[in-house]
């Protein structure tokens, strides 16, 4: 059977660059992710951060997202969009290597305040490239092959995610605390930096509309809109955009209020060691992997709302089961299973998203929801330590669970 991860022979010339370096983008961000970003929530575990502050490490970014996603879709609205998100995603980057000399400089406590104020400085930058980076996956790539450069993806990263998440599992088994995580952040910020680099090399493929072209929103402002009114764009609450908004508000609140959780029951419940969280995490992405394969066929059958919905719902089952879980071997199946649903939504929810804006007024779509994004964030990641604190871990993974699957309910429903 022939393997056709990067089959390029049936995409037309002009087009394969682009999703070649697509692939690489991703390829060397599943190696950050799988080893910087994947390992932050369990090191702050391991220094003895509450819930509450691994909840701050989301939430703290997420506030700064917030107020600036409106300003920052108005500024990636005037610029070329590739040159907007090179510079923000170097900017962003560059804070991964303040990690790393961490454990030389502070004790256990102020290091998880360093990392909380890390992250919400690095934030600055991330929200212009959360904005853009849709804006320019859309600009670089034609509607009718967005499903399957989306799998593509999908299954790049899972392999470096895999690859790397394994390799970091290992070196903090065998390398003393805390001197592996320093090695598992130095590899995440090559990996960041790499990423960057092919993020440059992607290019707009209607070179007219990637200048200082005119928006809706400058154009209402020439028209003599007032200025403040023209940077909010509150016309697209008037839109059916709206619902689309508010759908996936619920859902990715759903989605986060729990995040921080998992690592107090990875660590503390189960007590899982660094080998065995990255073992876990390898099979999530491999089995994510496995379905990406199919994620256009999937998609093509369903719809993206309708991929993104119903794995919302599957969603629900990770938490709900986890709270069960007493051993490594139930952990295992967990991240297998679930590996497969985070691959359809993940492949299909920016797309159903896409599918539903103007293609000739992206950035301020996109900065409205980077906004709701991020308020579901913010608020989600201080509601879900505090939850549990109140009635315990378990019963707080069983009763967001229940809520997963209702956002999933309400996507398919009216998104």
């Amino acid at each position: 059977m022939q393997f056709k991860l990067f089959r390029q022979s049936d995409i037309p010339e002009k087009y394969r660059s682009n999703f070649i370096h697509l692939y690489l983008d991703i390829a060397w961000f599943g190696v950050l992710s799988g080893t910087a970003i994947n390992f932050l929530n369990v090191y702050a575990a391991r220094l003895g951060a509450s819930g509450l502050q691994i909840g701050l490490l989301t939430a703290a970014g997420a506030a700064v997202n917030l107020f600036l996603a409106i300003p920052a879709g108005h500024w990636v609205s005037k610029r070329r969009t590739g040159k907007a998100v090179f510079w923000s995603s170097v900017l962003l980057r560059i804070g991964y290597l303040f990690w790393i000399p961490l454990p030389w400089l502070f004790d256990n406590q102020t290091q998880v305040w360093a990392l909380i104020l890390l992250t919400f400085l690095m934030a600055i930058p991330l929200t212009p490239l959360s904005v853009g980076f849709n804006a320019l996956f859309a600009e670089a790539v034609p509607e009718r092959y967005r499903a399957r450069v989306a799998g593509t993806r999908n299954i790049t990263f899972a392999v470096a995610y895999v690859l790397s998440s394994l390799l970091a599992g290992f070196l903090l088994d065998t390398v003393s605390f805390p001197q592996g995580y320093q090695v598992v952040f130095l590899t995440g910020a090559v990996g960041a930096a790499l990423s960057s680099y092919h993020i440059r090399q992607i290019k707009p493929l209607d070179e007219e509309t990637a200048p200082l072209t005119p928006t809706k929103a400058d154009s209402s402002s020439q028209a003599g809109s007032p200025p403040k009114t023209s940077a909010l764009r509150l016309d697209i609450w008037r839109t059916p955009f709206r619902a689309v908004l508010l759908g996936l508000f619920f859902f990715h609140f759903a989605q986060y209020i729990i995040t921080p959780l998992y690592p107090i029951a990875f660590v503390r419940q189960l007590g899982l060691n660094d080998s065995n969280i990255g073992a876990g995490t390898a099979l999530y992405y491999l089995s994510a992997m496995l379905a990406s394969f199919q994620l256009s066929r999937i998609v093509h059958r369903l719809g993206n709302k309708r991929v993104t919905a119903f794995g919302a719902m599957g969603m629900a089952s990770y938490p709900i089961m986890l709270a069960f879980a007493q051993t490594v071997v139930h952990y295992y199946l967990l991240s297998f299973l679930n590996g497969v649903i985070f691959a359809l939504v993940n492949g299909s929810y920016a797309n159903y998203m896409l599918e539903r804006i103007p293609p000739d007024d992206r950035p301020p779509h996109l900065a409205w929801y980077t906004m709701m994004l991020n308020l579901a964030i913010l608020s989600s990641s201080v509601l879900g330590p505090l939850l549990a604190d109140g009635i315990g871990l378990a019963p707080a993974l069983i009763a967001l669970g229940i809520l997963r699957f209702t956002a999933g309910f309400v996507l398919l429903k009216w998104g």
